[in-house]
């Protein structure tokens, strides 16, 4: 299959599905343009502050993106071209977008609260304690991975105790155009909220100012640090950045940051296409399926085997951000709904954010195809495994198949690199802010916001003390080695968005629309997360039988049975109010 043909047509099938299903979606839930947002309702200048579309998308879209759409497709890869494309298609214009865009429209309904208070007052408030207790662990585990990602691209390579400059050289240029890019965002939201200056002008000025931060970074940058003075450095940035009001940072750093990634899929695509219209190989090297069973994944770092397991349910775990992400119902309820100028603005942010990713995603999958039997290869026969050197190897090589480009391939290559990078840093400090959300919510009765608290509610519920309990704990957890948690984290994520299409299609259900749309996807999700949890379950306690009980198997053990259990109890409770006659009170 020709990789140019597997693009186009798959752009063109998530075109058809934004129009027409989008479309019908609005239609069927009752979407109503001349209804008040919550921004424009609760309006406090810090949290609810509303946004001109183009801005929150940029918002919206940088927090969901991420490593996701690149990392999922690339590792699901394994299993030929033919199931990833299949899933990234059906599952984001069905199961992805739908959850997108559900989780935003139910949180407006809700006055911007998350998908925590949908759940309270449409399914029960024990059900809210559960989500809310699972949404912040799976958030502090982000902060923690994130931030431990972001600390290792930004810290100084030691030889023999001595900072090694040159080695050290591309990491400090990310480091240094990262803060550059804060400091930007600070200016153009002080100008564009505060003086009222012009989105159009303050657009083009901020894109100049992002190749002047790429172009200072990559030739001045002083600041040589090590991993854990990152991490502490990092967490003091996403103290402030979390209870800072979201024009001064949040806002203004996600719609530019966005700039680099809409350049990242240009560049993608540019080199997708004109490699094929100059007549490079593009035909897709990869197999169409290779089997039930992953035998091709090893550890990129050591080469030891790590396979995937069956097709079902890893293809759906795998690709997670690629197709549907639990991740994205927490961003939309916890920020954009926050900030949703018009109800019209949540179908193209929503549900058309989610497919610009399956985009993303197909791009991906044409990158890994180019350069595949390096992929194929052992690290240690040099093979390229880590998602973000295939994608940036692949793209690279292609952009450099067009006449006029071929020696472009080391600068594209770092550019892609620095880009995925930067998003992990977006995406970090957005997930601190949400984290802060979930904790205040949990001490919180529906319908109470944090300055309702009284007593140690009060305290707790203090945006700087919720914040600050985050930080610490997340920080701590990345410093500590949260990679003993980490396999878990593809079926917590699937998990969430399971429990939010349940949440959402109960709310329609209780105010007479029509939610049967939601039906196939939760239960789907629902099956893939518990066979997933059931599987890792039983691998620990093989592990642990073989091996004695170790603390790594020992904790990944637990959190796969809390887990199943909680989905579970969730679920139970959620087809109680879906299926049968339990209607608590619903917002219209």
């Amino acid at each position: 299959m020709n990789a140019v043909l597997v693009f186009l047509v798959g752009c063109a099938i998530l075109v058809v599905g934004y129009i027409f299903y989008g479309g019908w979606l609005a239609k069927q839930w009752g979407v109503d343009d001349s209804r008040v947002t919550p921004a424009h309702e609760l309006e406090d200048g810090m949290d609810y502050v509303p946004a001109k579309a183009p801005v929150l998308m940029g918002h919206h879209f940088s927090s969901i993106a991420g490593a996701g759409p690149i990392n999922g497709p690339i590792q699901a890869a394994v299993f030929g071209w033919v199931p990833v494309v299949l899933w990234v298609l059906i599952g984001g214009i069905f199961f992805g977008a739908v959850h997108d865009y559900g989780a935003l429209f139910a949180s407006i309904r809700h006055k911007g609260q998350s998908i925590g208070e949908v759940i309270a007052l449409n399914i029960g408030s024990r059900a809210k304690k559960l989500f809310l207790i699972f949404s912040y662990l799976t958030l502090i585990l982000v902060v923690a991975a994130f931030a431990s990602i972001v600390a290792s691209t930004f810290q100084a390579t030691y030889v023999d105790g001595v900072v090694d400059t040159v080695k050290s050289a591309t990491n400090a240029s990310v480091a240094m155009i990262s803060l550059l890019f804060i400091l930007m965002a600070i200016i153009f939201g002080f100008f564009v909220y505060r003086k009222g200056a012009s989105l159009a002008v303050a657009t083009v000025a901020g894109v100049i100012g992002i190749v002047v931060c790429l172009v200072v970074g990559l030739n001045f940058h002083p600041i040589y640090l090590s991993n854990t003075a990152w991490m502490w450095i990092i967490g003091v940035y996403i103290l402030i950045a979390s209870v800072a009001p979201v024009w001064i940072l949040l806002q203004p750093r996600d719609y530019l940051s966005s700039f680099l990634l809409y350049a990242m899929m240009i560049i993608a695509a540019v080199g997708v296409l004109g490699a094929g219209i100059m007549g490079a190989d593009l035909n897709m090297d990869m197999p169409a399926f290779t089997g039930w069973y992953d035998n091709m994944t090893v550890v990129a770092s050591t080469g030891a085997p790590a396979s995937l397991g069956y097709v079902f349910p890893a293809l759906f775990v795998t690709i997670a951000c690629g197709a549907i992400s639990g991740f994205h119902s927490l961003v939309g309820s916890g920020t954009t709904a926050k900030q949703l100028d018009h109800e019209r603005d949540a179908k193209p942010i929503a549900y058309g954010g989610m497919l610009i990713e399956c985009a993303l995603a197909l791009v991906s999958l044409c990158a890994v195809a180019y350069i595949w039997q390096d992929y194929v290869k052992l690290p240690s026969d040099g093979g390229i495994r880590t998602p973000t050197a295939v994608f940036a190897t692949g793209i690279s090589r292609m952009v450099a198949t067009i006449p006029g480009l071929e020696g472009t391939q080391a600068t594209v290559s770092s550019l892609l690199v620095l880009t995925v990078s930067v998003f992990c840093l977006t995406s970090l400090d957005t997930a601190t802010r949400l984290a802060r959300y979930m904790f205040q919510e949990f001490w919180l009765e529906p319908g109470q916001t944090y300055k309702d608290a009284t007593g140690f509610k009060a305290v707790l519920c203090n945006p700087f003390v919720a914040t600050a309990i985050t930080v610490v704990l997340g920080i701590g957890l990345g410093l500590g080695g949260y990679s003993t948690i980490w396999p878990l984290f593809g079926a917590s994520n699937q998990l969430l968005a399971a429990l939010a299409l349940l949440a959402v299609c109960a709310w329609l259900g209780n105010v007479g629309k029509n939610n049967k749309m939601f039906y196939l996807p939760m239960i789907f999700m629902l099956v893939v997360t518990l066979t997933s949890l059931a599987q890792t379950a039983i691998a620990k306690v093989n592990t642990i039988s073989a091996n004695g009980a170790t603390t790594a198997p020992m904790i990944q053990l637990v959190l796969a049975v809390v887990l199943f259990v909680l989905a579970l109890v969730l679920a139970v409770e959620a087809c109680q109010t879906i299926f049968g006659h339990k209607k608590p009170a619903a917002s219209k």
